[in-house]
């Protein structure tokens, strides 16, 4: 793959950023989050994406299946890690035929909305060269049980599964992120700004008990369930223009996935409490600038966990499921 020249990767990035904001901007004004569709709403073995995957599974060899394909249980599918290869062999090596990586391509672009795809195009472009130099794996066999397909590299990790982790969005553990370290060029520090938008329309009181003195762990993310302890301001104490614009601000989060993960996870969250079970942290550490625009801060509550650390540069986690009792 023939890499771009830096100015050329800038130049096309804040075209990008300036392209895609907007797209982030006209998403705030979707229907209400918690209405009648989510009731029921999950991807399934038949979906788009699941479907490829199927495809995928049975173009491969036998040298490739003992290379890529595990148990559904295998212990690396709940692996969390912003940078990492789930399995050895590159999309962009001559282990993988030229279909076999279009497929690849078609999976990618099944589990990511329209803008998501261009921003995460962006993103593997700047942090490693393109998706080439990422790595896939499937956990189970699609068709007969049980079944995941994984993609991890640089600042990523995708996955499709067709509901097979019940009560899980997206099948598990996400994380994305971009090595940009300027604020401006990196694709997702709209994320931040919107984040900002909620701390901006608190008032002193509330303020000082969303601000939090140390992040924690990033790759702490697992869900604690009704009995947690969580950081930051609760939602519930609110009011409901607050609420309100945190809920528009969760869904720029979601914004970049399918809409079939996006309705299950906004079930789950529903089904735990909806809004007023989460809290909503921004912490003082890692404040590019010293600005007090807060570039590290979680959203967190039984169900859910999303923690974004923008110091030095984006590594963001979600979480969104039902904590085992």
């Amino acid at each position: 793959m023939k890499r771009q020249s830096n100015t050329a990767r800038n130049v096309n990035r804040r075209s990008f950023i300036k392209t895609i904001g907007s797209a982030a901007v006209a998403t705030a004004s979707a229907p209400m989050l918690f209405d009648a569709r989510f009731a029921h709403a999950a991807p399934t073995a038949r979906s788009a994406a699941e479907s490829v995957v199927g495809e995928f599974y049975s173009s491969l060899s036998e040298k490739q299946m003992a290379e890529i394909c595990f148990r559904f249980n295998h212990g690396a599918r709940r692996r969390i890690n912003p940078n990492w290869h789930v399995t050895e062999p590159l999309i962009g090596s001559d282990f993988y035929s030229d279909s076999q990586r279009a497929m690849i391509n078609q999976i990618i672009k099944n589990i990511t909305s329209e803008t998501g795809y261009e921003r995460l195009q962006a993103q593997v472009v700047d942090d490693d060269g393109g998706i080439e130099a990422f790595s896939v794996a499937v956990f189970g066999e699609p068709g007969k049980g049980k079944f995941q397909w994984e993609l991890t590299g640089r600042h990523l990790t995708l996955r499709a599964d067709g509901d097979s982790v019940d009560r899980a969005a997206f099948g598990g553990p996400l994380v994305y992120g971009h090595g940009e370290s300027n604020p401006k060029d990196n694709v997702y520090h709209y994320q931040t700004k919107q984040a900002n938008k909620v701390f901006e329309a608190l008032d002193p009181k509330q303020a000082k008990q969303a601000l939090v003195s140390q992040s924690p762990q990033e790759t702490y993310v697992q869900l604690q369930g009704e009995k947690g302890t969580f950081p930051g301001i609760p939602v519930s104490e609110l009011s409901d223009d607050q609420k309100q614009l945190i809920e528009d601000s969760i869904r720029v989060l979601l914004a970049p996935y399918r809409e079939e993960d996006v309705d299950e996870a906004m079930a789950i969250l529903k089904a735990s409490g909806g809004m007023d079970s989460l809290h909503m942290a921004f912490y003082k550490d890692g404040d590019i600038g010293q600005d007090r625009v807060w570039d590290n801060w979680r959203i967190e509550g039984p169900s859910l966990v999303w923690h974004f650390r923008g110091d030095p540069h984006v590594h963001a986690y979600i979480n969104i499921g039902q904590a085992k009792s």
